[in-house]
């Protein structure tokens, strides 16, 4: 083994790299913006409003994420909607099953307000989506926040599905590199690991940061 393969081979861990990261923002935004409307409809006094988000949620969050690629990519265009092997692909895919997630952790959080606060503005005049908008949800973030860190964590890992699916994001890199050096398999794997550490790492600090922020305030 070794390990100036790693260092060798850093312009390819740093493009790698970058389509992570990339895949991990651009479908976590998407996932936090649908989660938000998921969240809100879970709440929402209208009955089939309520149960079209229970079903989306409990839907996605219980299927795995490499059969969710598999029909997007598969068997949805047997249908009509045509999606492209790789990266918008993946988008779609991570902002989908990620989203589910958020919204159980905006749920939570919303749950989480006393439900004098909702009444107290439902008194005055309010209406669901302002009581939820200026009352609840600002209330809800403290809880909300910590949460939606692993989240994001856990879409930063997801993202090694994509490999599968013609994206060269950190796993596909360390597979065309571990071919490329069979002698070499374990420290290219090393390399792999530490990419994603250094994104996970620091999200789960400041997720405990936040926690114990939360906690205090409390």
């Amino acid at each position: 083994m070794d390990p100036t393969v790693i260092v060798d081979n850093a312009p390819a861990y740093l493009a790698g790299f970058r389509m992570t990261l990339q895949l991990t923002l651009v479908a976590g935004a998407g996932a936090l913006v649908i989660g938000l409307v998921v969240a809100a409809m879970r709440v929402a006094p209208l009955g089939s409003l309520r149960r079209a988000a229970a079903v989306y949620t409990e839907l996605l969050r219980n299927m795995p994420l490499t059969l969710i690629f598999f029909f997007t990519v598969i068997v949805l265009p047997q249908f009509g909607p045509v999606v492209p092997i790789g990266y918008w692909a993946a988008v779609l895919c991570l902002t989908a099953y990620t989203s589910a997630f958020v919204a159980e952790a905006v749920r939570s959080g919303i749950n989480s307000v006393g439900v004098g606060q909702a009444e107290a503005a439902r008194a005055i005049g309010l209406t669901f989506s302002q009581t939820l908008t200026s009352v609840v949800l600002p209330q809800a973030v403290r809880s909300v926040i910590p949460p939606l860190i692993n989240v994001v964590i856990a879409l930063t890992k997801n993202t090694s599905v994509a490999a599968g699916f013609a994206v060269v994001e950190l796993v596909a890199t360390g597979r065309r590199l571990a071919q490329s050096n069979p002698a070499d398999v374990v420290m290219i794997l090393v390399g792999v690991a530490i990419c994603y550490l250094v994104i996970t790492i620091p999200a789960g600090q400041l997720a405990g940061v936040l926690e114990r922020r939360v906690a205090f305030a409390r």
